[in-house]
């Protein structure tokens, strides 16, 4: 019997020796195992291009002002609505303005990351009001916010901090309202469904870069009635009697529709809901479009006249136009060229097209969600269950958010530090720079014309897989050769690709096929 217990004993403390080896071994890991994805291990950054790049930008004088094309045709359903996109820091501050203002390139850089945070703290609102859980941490302004607050100052950038940061988005085109069309700066936003533009009279408007739209100079503006189908639409409205329509003469005696719109970091606004023609470069006017028309309205719209709502509910322009597609491409943020945003009732993509698919979540439907399988760092899928990117049935939270109006791409909190750490392990012959919020992983690269980095990859169903270029993970935060990886961590279980991901690349929305397309040098 002793015997026994004795061989039994030596068999326990070599079966511990074992696991005690396999997890100090180098050669063995209880860790499971990295599998390489076949694509690219590294990537080239050319710094000097992207720096180059960033004096320009910092050096343009935006016009003062842009009109519409003087030939313009009714809609035809049939065909797209094409319209150019331009960068926000690429327009006239206010009437008047021919600078952006900022004196150097890390004060850009702060006034982006300043809206972005805004962007990104709206988003969480509405997604834990709508999951029914609201964090203390989502609706407190946290430590991101206010480190960006104090560098803001120290940037003397009081333009950004002044009143509500309204992080709407951070792409513009020229928009006709009205008719005859008066051309107006206007926010196109696939991440908010109701359209809206300042009016007079303004009980509070902010500065923008044209005049204010006044509804009585347009003889296609036509108050919608409380009991309309479009008011019942709305998440928050109310009603008023009313008292004058478009021509000036007394409206019915139906009670008007009145309209608000909260983003989430304290920026609204607030009028009258009606129907209005909207007139789209060259190409097209919409008649009996939807829209706000916005007499009280707070936050820094960096000089935009409204916002069109391209996202998926039902007030959105898309919808209610009974679109098939919306394609954009988004050129590098530090370019004064313009791109183009189509939507079209017809959805087809070119044949080099990747498409992964396009997901809804019933508690959020204005945003566009796509089914994320992982992510691959030096050409090795990093151990992130697919789960963490997947939406939760039974309470609407998790999943991918594809947005135009965020910047930098945010990643559940997990899944963002497993990508921070393996990259920063992949570089560390690179010598470290100064954080900067959100950002935590940065580089000194001020002496090199270009550097190999590891190759970032995003994965969908079918092994199908989105390789990043290096300019599109890596961005300069300054003029001095910082650059930062340009992930962070969401505040709230959800992750968002951002519109710097997505820099260079046509992507494309199939709302009837229930796709997602991206389609790399397309722009």
């Amino acid at each position: 019997m002793m015997v026994a217990e004795n061989t039994h004993s030596r068999l326990f403390l070599l079966f511990l020796f074992s696991l005690l080896t396999l997890s100090t071994s180098p050669a063995m890991s209880l860790h499971p195992e990295v599998k390489s994805t076949g694509y690219p291990t590294t990537a080239t950054l050319d710094v000097s291009a992207s720096l180059a790049q960033a004096h320009l930008a910092l050096s343009y004088r935006p016009p003062s002002s842009t009109e519409l094309p003087s030939h313009l045709l009714p809609y035809d359903p049939s065909s797209a609505i094409s319209v150019a996109l331009h960068s926000r820091d690429f327009l006239p501050s206010f009437v008047g303005s021919s600078s952006h203002g900022h004196p150097d390139y890390k004060a850009l850089t702060l006034a982006r990351l300043f809206r972005d945070v805004a962007r990104v703290r709206s988003i969480a609102v509405r997604a834990t009001l709508a999951f029914g859980a609201v964090a203390d941490s989502v609706l407190n302004p946290n430590t991101d916010v206010k480190a960006l607050q104090i560098a803001a100052v120290n940037s003397i950038m009081g333009s950004v901090i002044s009143g509500a940061s309204m992080g709407s988005g951070e792409y513009f085109s020229r928009v006709g309202v009205g008719s005859p069309p008066k051309p107006l700066y206007m926010i196109l936003d696939t991440g908010s469904d109701v359209s809206w533009v300042q009016c007079l009279p303004c009980a509070d408007c902010y500065e923008q870069s044209d005049p204010v739209f006044d509804p009585s100079d347009s003889s296609s503006y036509t108050l919608l009635s409380c009991d309309s189908s479009l008011c019942h639409s709305l998440a928050l409205s109310a009603c008023r009697n009313s008292t004058y329509s478009s021509s000036g003469s007394a409206a019915a005696a139906d009670e008007r529709c009145l309209y608000q719109v909260m983003y989430g970091d304290g920026s609204y606004t607030v009028g009258d809901f009606a129907t209005e023609t909207l007139t789209f470069g060259g190409s097209a006017s919409v008649s009996e479009v939807a829209m706000g028309c916005g007499h009280d309205n707070e936050g820094v719209f960096d000089s935009a006249a409204g916002l069109l709502g391209l996202g998926g509910g039902p007030l959105s322009f898309p919808t209610q136009i009974s679109a098939r597609s919306i394609t954009y491409c988004l050129v590098d943020r530090d370019s004064n060229a313009s791109s183009i945003l189509n939507i079209s009732t017809a959805a087809s993509a070119p044949s080099s097209t990747l498409t992964a698919p396009l997901l809804r979540n019933p508690l959020l439907d204005t945003f566009y969600y796509v089914e994320l399988t992982g992510i691959s760092v030096g050409g090795k899928m990093l151990p992130i269950p697919p789960s963490a990117f997947a939406i939760d049935e039974s309470t609407g939270a998790g999943g991918v958010i594809v947005d135009s109006g965020t910047s930098v791409t945010r990643l559940q909190e997990a899944a963002y530090a497993t990508l921070r750490d393996d990259f920063q392990a992949q570089m560390e012959a690179l010598p470290p720079a100064e954080m900067m919020t959100p950002f935590d992983t940065c580089y000194n690269l001020s002496s090199r014309a270009s550097v190999t980095v590891p190759s970032v990859a995003f994965h969908f169903p079918e092994g199908k897989a989105l390789l990043l270029p290096a300019k599109n993970y890596l961005i300069p935060v300054n003029d001095e050769g910082t650059y930062c990886l340009a992930f962070a961590p969401s505040p709230v279980a959800f992750s968002i690709i951002g519109n710097v991901q997505q820099q260079g690349t046509r992507v494309i929305f199939d709302l009837v096929n229930d796709r997602v397309g991206f389609t790399p040098d397309m722009c």
